[in-house]
């Protein structure tokens, strides 16, 4: 099976940057290309749902490629309304040449949004750069928009969506399509982008933005780590895939640990330990009797381990932090999640520690998490994600994974990366335990960490998908479930690549 090319991703200030290489005079122009280029879009749609077009213009060249295509869909024989919330006397020049193509073509202009049903919206009131909340007849018109019976389709971006971080000024367009144009913006697949941008498609209005420019950030696909997916040599043994240890599972947490053992388990690691807090937990676990359960104290003993996964159900003791304190001087690649985390955060010898390792270390937190490491707020994480796990790979030397709706993966040289699969059923307990798992057991099996974490991520969520294409959720989809989901996957994707 062919893998999925990565997507290239610009933020607003780079496709600024790109825009400049369009030579001026050049025709068509950037607005008509990308009038045309959604018109496309929209009579696709139309074959479905055939039926006027409703097209609701702003102030700005948003609202020019709106009228453009408007024209061209009229030009095809589609009865099409168009209602501009603007100025035409203080309209960019493209912007006002369009509206005045649109009038020489026979097409009216409203100043109100009708009330009559549409096929088809269109969202052209606010492109990229947005930085303001949209209120008064702005917010107005995206409630209209929102409360239609019909596909919308939003031009570049949905109108009060900040392209850049996938944040909501005030209120935002739900579009179920979005053509953006000349390359994919971030904020279509992270925090509320995919619930609002629905279907995204890419035009490159002809200028090849990667020649101009190279991205800033990429989607994850399989691409990233092909170079690891190797099948296994005949002469292999358990020692050849490696020891991973899982450390947390103090009092009445065990489950995290437990979860996070099976995952590395059934995700390739030769011998998996489970090293729990509690010196009452079970000795064995009945589900997955191949674990091996020890105090964690034992999985410190220099040889027990080629790799650690930190945190699963830890805890925040005095007893957790020296845990994770010797872990972190110890000469093993980790992984550290959840209270490991949070110990860290607390802490800031601890901090200091991981952060002067020499060692690779992967850390994954969801913005909770984030927002403790990085002493702010959950909102303030929120408001750019790709901003936040740069700024806690570049702090703590590490290579990080700022889980939700569109996981960003960052590395201390600040690079970054979107993982764009996955569905709400994650939102459940024991996840992020599973992930730490499977990263460890991918770490054990001597992948570098890097690609470890891009696939983790990457399959967790591919994981859980294809849970969902079987049947099971996404409502009540359950953490264990993803496993054996994950190790088919694994061999899967192994077996397309050799």
């Amino acid at each position: 099976m062919p893998f999925p090319r990565a997507i290239p991703l610009y933020r607003t200030e780079a496709i600024r940057a790109v825009e400049q290489h369009f030579l001026p005079g050049a025709t068509p122009s950037l607005m008509e290309r990308a009038g045309a280029a959604a018109a496309e879009v929209a009579l696709t749609l139309l074959q479905v749902h055939p039926g006027p077009v409703l097209v609701a213009a702003g102030p700005g060249n948003n609202g020019g490629d709106g009228f453009v295509l408007a024209r061209r869909l009229r030009a095809a024989g589609h009865e099409v309304v168009v209602a501009f919330a603007g100025d035409a006397g203080s309209l960019p020049a493209d912007a006002a040449q369009a509206i005045t193509d649109w009038g020489a073509a026979g097409g009216d202009v409203l100043t109100e949004l009708p009330d009559e049903n549409s096929a088809l919206a269109v969202d052209a009131l606010f492109g990229i750069g947005l930085s303001r909340p949209l209120e008064g007849k702005y917010g107005e018109w995206i409630d209209r928009l929102n409360g239609l019976h019909c596909p919308i389709l939003a031009l570049d971006t949905p109108s009060g969506l900040d392209a850049d971080t996938g944040r909501v000024w005030g209120k935002a367009v739900r579009a179920t399509h979005t053509a953006t144009f000349i390359a994919a913006k971030p904020g279509l697949y992270t925090l509320e982008g995919p619930d609002h941008a629905g279907v995204a498609s890419i035009h490159d209005l002809g200028l090849d933005a990667s020649a101009i420019r190279p991205a800033e950030g990429l989607t994850v696909t399989p691409t990233q780590f092909l170079a690891e997916l190797r099948p296994r040599p005949k002469n292999s043994h358990k020692g050849t895939n490696g020891s991973a240890g899982i450390l947390g599972g103090a009092q009445g947490m065990p489950g995290a640990a437990l979860l996070a053992g099976r995952a590395a388990l059934m995700l390739g690691a030769g011998r998996v330990f489970v090293g729990f807090l509690d010196a009452t937990a079970p000795s064995v676990d009945p589900i997955q009797p191949e674990l091996m359960i020890r105090h964690a104290e034992a999985l410190l003993t220099p040889g027990q381990c080629t790799c650690l996964a930190v945190g699963p159900g830890l805890g925040q003791s005095e007893a957790a932090a020296q845990i994770v304190a010797r872990a972190a001087s110890s000469h093993l690649p980790m992984v550290l999640d959840a209270d490991a985390l949070n110990l860290m955060a607390h802490d800031p010898a601890l901090a200091r520690r991981v952060a002067e390792r020499r060692l690779p270390a992967l850390l994954t937190p969801h913005p909770a998490e984030a927002a403790r490491l990085l002493s702010c707020s959950t909102a303030e994480v929120q408001a750019d994600r790709i901003r936040a796990a740069l700024e806690i790979a570049r702090r703590f030397h590490a290579y990080t994974v700022l889980k939700g709706c569109g996981s960003v993966i960052a590395t201390p040289d600040c690079r970054w990366r979107l993982n764009t699969n996955g569905n709400p059923g994650m939102a459940s307990a024991g996840m992020g335990d599973v992930l730490s798992g499977m990263a460890v057991a991918l770490l054990s099996q001597g992948w570098r960490p890097e690609q470890a974490l891009l696939a983790a991520v990457h399959l967790h969520g591919a994981a859980a998908d294809a849970c969902v294409a079987a049947g099971l959720g996404p409502v009540g989809l359950t953490a264990g479930e993803l496993i054996p989901a994950a190790r088919r996957l694994l061999n899967d994707w192994i077996a397309a690549h050799d």
